[in-house]
């Protein structure tokens, strides 16, 4: 059983940044993948960034060169640095797990792959 449990998010002006923090409980072989999805009002839920245990990571093209995923195997914790913000970064911010390759869309820009487990989410207010 994996828990994740999601923190920093808040109300920033555009062009802040928030860094956004999941601390993961559970089985660590279950983590191959930590990845950070998010989901505003209406919209379906999407892909932001994915990381593997090899520290590859891929990105959506909406954050690509804003926002940086690292993650720290030692705390089995991921971690969301997102800088220059926008309004449309407005949203629910969950992260994930998922046990095994892919991680990511892959190159071609295709679907996102299903993870396994998701938190509670926290939410991230980007006003103009």
């Amino acid at each position: 059983q994996v828990q994740l449990v999601e923190s920093g998010g808040g109300s920033v002006q555009a062009g802040g940044s928030l860094r956004l923090s999941c601390a993961i409980t559970g089985n660590p072989y279950n983590s191959y993948c930590m990845g950070w999805f998010r989901q505003a009002p209406g919209k379906e839920r999407e892909g932001v960034a994915t990381i593997d245990s090899d520290g590859i990571a891929a990105y959506a093209d909406s954050v690509q060169g804003r926002f940086t995923i690292s993650r720290d195997e030692s705390k089995n914790a991921v971690f969301l640095q997102m800088n220059s913000l926008k309004p449309e970064d407005s949203a629910v911010y969950y992260c994930a797990t998922r046990r095994f390759a892919p991680c990511g869309p892959g190159g071609n820009g295709g679907p996102w792959p299903t993870y396994d487990n998701f938190g509670q989410g926290t939410q991230v207010t980007v006003s103009s």
